[in-house]
């Protein structure tokens, strides 16, 4: 068979227009994304295992149905697949294997994709950059010193470079748009409701499923494919007035568009940042739309801390989901489940696992974040959810008078592998985090649909995102607006070195 030479060259959409019409069939196209993941694998790390003799044999099958029917995709490694390893981005979990499907995988299977393997994410996806220890960093195509974010940073990185068309992400307080604006491609994080949770992939409210992809049609198009709720979840989302892909090639009625420089706390980004909004505003005046200065009136204090005992909480939950079922610990700990937040306990996980894989179970962070867990009651629990409700409603309430709100996705471009040190004293590690991360964690607070859309790069050619939050429900809107934006400053075609 004759190698596809112009795979890079076409999105998922028109992929599957192809083996559609029959000018490609799927092996050509597995074969295609094989030989990209061989050339820049090594560098960029994105892809920790592959599945590919599998996907070769389901492509030669070719009885993949679907609007994807053919179309390769690479799946992040915090979902739970039957009978496919996951390790969560975490020594402890090296060798566990899944023991479910969910619905969200199932529907991705439904339209068709050939799963090729899964990309790195950083320790059960808490951080903002993708660097575990377990499988190592992943590099941002654009520059192979800094980092292509997180915690869907292999996703990210793996379609910036070209091995695939799109990749599957989770975004539970940025994790689509941070990596998604760190490697200069699309992302968009739908409202809350708007795909399956069964069965639940955490116990919180943040997280959605959606992907990264390199043109705002396949964004659009695989939400068609994917989204709506199943019987039992928790949040249902407006459903669409009409399918996504539609949105794409519309221009927007002229809308209102709010815009902040600044972050909730008062505090100024860096430079590059600050000009990608304000450019991305006078483009948006120059399509006709009416742009104002304004925020929501967010305590950016109240926010962080709240958002840091949500976030211990769930991996203190985690904790305790791996001493229930880690069989193997349950002679030397007994029934210690209820101790998951206790210093003692974690350090003897830890002393235990390492005997075999000669690390550390667990990070720092994730550590530090349970040990805080461990030392708050219920009560504080229950009031940083108060308090991220009050931000939801002043957040719900600024956005009744406008159709948009448009800020920085990060507050820097792309940091330097390394920068984000879980060795630093908490205060100046959590500091440093939400300095990074001020802006996306509020979509999923208020479970808002938002986008990073890749329109600026640095003098040094590194890519900055600006990012957009709607209202609940309006994915329509964004991606009209994304689409009207894409036509007017294209960037599918502007591929970092390591591009095709």
């Amino acid at each position: 068979m004759e190698p596809f030479t112009e795979y890079g060259s076409f999105d998922a959409v028109g992929l599957a227009q192809l083996v559609e019409q029959g000018e490609v069939h799927p092996l050509e196209l597995v074969e295609a994304a094989s030989s990209r993941m061989d050339e820049v694998n090594p560098a960029v790390n994105a892809v920790i295992w592959d599945r590919l003799d599998d996907a070769r044999s389901e492509a030669e099958a070719g009885d993949q149905t679907g609007p994807f029917a053919g179309v390769p995709i690479l799946i992040k490694d915090l979902v739970v697949d039957r009978g496919m390893p996951v390790t969560f981005g975490s020594v402890f979990f090296r060798n566990y294997v899944g023991d479910t499907t969910s619905e969200f995988i199932d529907r991705i299977r439904r339209a068709g994709f050939i799963d090729l393997g899964r990309t790195n994410t950083p320790e059960f996806g808490l951080l903002p950059t993708t660097e575990p220890a377990l499988h190592g960093p992943t590099r941002n195509p654009w520059d192979l010193t800094r980092s292509a974010g997180g915690s869907s940073g292999g996703a990210a990185a793996a379609v910036a470079a070209g091995i695939v068309p799109l990749a599957q992400g989770s975004d539970g307080g940025g994790s689509i748009r941070i990596p998604a604006s760190a490697t200069g491609i699309f992302g968009l994080k739908p409202s809350r409701g708007r795909n399956p949770r069964r069965p639940g992939s955490s116990i919180d409210y943040l997280s959605v499923e959606h992907a990264l992809t390199r043109t705002v049609r396949d964004s659009a198009a695989f939400l068609d494919a994917v989204h709506g709720p199943v019987p039992g979840d928790r949040y249902w989302a407006p459903p669409p007035s009409a399918p996504f892909a539609e949105a794409v090639d519309r221009d927007p009625d002229r809308l209102k568009i709010a815009f902040s420089t600044k972050d909730f706390r008062g505090d100024r980004v860096h430079p590059e940042c600050e000009a990608a909004v304000l450019e991305t505003a006078k483009l948006l005046e120059h399509l006709g739309h009416d742009v104002v200065e304004a925020e929501p009136d967010v305590d950016g204090t109240v926010l962080a801390d709240a958002f840091i005992e949500l976030w211990a909480a769930l991996a203190a939950t985690g904790f305790g989901l791996v001493l229930d079922g880690a069989t193997d610990l349950k002679p030397s700990l007994g029934h210690v489940r209820r101790y998951a937040g206790d210093r003692r306990t974690m350090r003897l996980i830890s002393r235990f696992d390492q005997r075999d894989s000669g690390k550390p179970a667990f990070e720092p962070f994730t550590f530090a974040l349970a040990e805080r867990s461990g030392s708050r009651s219920q009560v504080d629990l229950l009031e940083a959810e108060a308090a991220l409700q009050a931000i939801a409603h002043q957040t719900g309430t600024f956005m009744v008078d406008h159709d948009l709100f448009l800020t920085p996705v990060l507050g820097s471009p792309p940091v330097p592998l390394g920068r984000i040190d879980q060795s630093l004293p908490w205060d100046e590690f959590v500091e440093m985090i939400f300095r990074y991360v001020a802006f996306t964690p509020l979509g999923n607070f208020a479970g808002l649909p938002a986008m990073s859309v890749p329109l600026h790069w640095t003098s040094d050619g590194l890519p900055v995102g600006s990012h957009f939050l709607a209202r609940l429900g309006a994915e329509e809107t964004l991606f009209s607006l994304a689409g009207q934006l894409e036509r007017a400053q294209p960037w599918a075609d502007r591929r970092p070195p390591l591009g095709i």
